[in-house]
């Protein structure tokens, strides 16, 4: 053996052995969580579900529990009678009714008008088209408070307060951010579809509704989810709008629920509100890996 052969063995072998090494280290970072990872979690956790406990706690115990000092996290024996005065002291599924109404109807349109806007910035040529979309991604930094008031005095001077209509109006007017995710969408399915379609004699409009549309269900469903949940919670708009008579849950919620002194009774308002959040977290539960689907497929083509 020569001293080159030797040296050469020398230089290489080290090189050899710490190929493996750091593939093992790669693979066990992936396979094992570190402690912090999951400290991380378990604070995140606690963070976003500590808010539910505590109003799930509120809603079992007495207003002289609530009002205790220093605050009893447990109560001593639960009140489930608290979410029963809930449920019958005001026209509880009427109200959820409203609410259920206002939601479908503004999650529907606002659905579909947004995926026929963003198919148009997709698919579409125009002139001014790149433009025009950043003119629309704008609008999702105007504070939707500014807007509130202008958006009062239009409704009231043309009829339409104490009415529905203006939930159908804001849901065919789309929304930049849906906007942003069904354009996402529809610019990264292939061009080949739409040459297809339009060699077959299909105009727009049926590209969109027969071929787009249906391959956009991860989007559909995750938009008429989120629109769902903010329209579900929204607050400001339906006491703004709408008379006690037509308004809806959220609102139902706080104006009620008082004793002949007219104070407000705090533990039968949680309990309320608990009955408040359990349909929106059974839709998410139910249609969330389509919301991870969406978030996943419409980031594939910027």
């Amino acid at each position: 053996m020569t001293m080159e052969d030797t040296s050469t063995r020398a230089m290489v072998a080290p090189a050899a052995r710490r190929t493996p090494r750091r593939r093992n280290v790669l693979t066990n970072a992936k396979k094992r969580p570190t402690a912090w990872t999951y400290i991380l979690i378990l604070a995140l956790t606690a963070f976003f579900v500590g808010p539910f406990i505590w109003l799930v706690l509120a809603a079992l115990k007495t207003p002289a529990e609530w009002a205790s000092l220093p605050i009893s996290i447990l109560p001593e024996e639960a009140q489930w009678n608290n979410f029963v005065s809930a449920f019958a002291d005001m026209n509880f599924i009427g109200y959820a009714g409203n609410s259920l109404f206002v939601a479908t109807t503004y999650s529907v349109l606002i659905t579909l008008s947004s995926a026929a806007v963003g198919f148009g910035f997709a698919r579409l040529r125009a002139p001014g088209k790149k433009a025009l979309f950043l003119v629309v991604l704008a609008t999702m930094m105007i504070p939707q408070i500014l807007t509130l008031l202008p958006t009062y005095v239009m409704f009231a001077r043309i009829g339409l307060l104490n009415t529905y209509w203006p939930w159908v109006l804001w849901g065919l007017a789309a929304s930049p951010y849906m906007v942003f995710l069904f354009r996402q969408f529809f610019s990264s399915l292939p061009k080949e579809l739409e040459d297809a379609a339009i060699i077959d004699g299909a105009g727009w409009f049926r590209i969109f509704a027969t071929i787009f549309l249906p391959l956009s269900r991860p989007i559909l469903i995750t938009s008429f989810l989120l629109s769902f949940t903010w329209t579900w919670g929204d607050y400001i708009a339906p006491a703004l709008l709408l008379d006690l008579d037509r308004t809806t849950l959220a609102v139902a919620i706080t104006a009620w629920y008082q004793d002949p002194n007219g104070n407000v009774i705090p533990t039968i308002q949680a309990a309320a509100a608990v009955m408040y959040i359990i349909p929106v977290l059974l839709i998410f539960f139910f249609a969330q890996r389509y919301f991870v689907q969406s978030n996943v497929s419409s980031g594939i083509k910027g």
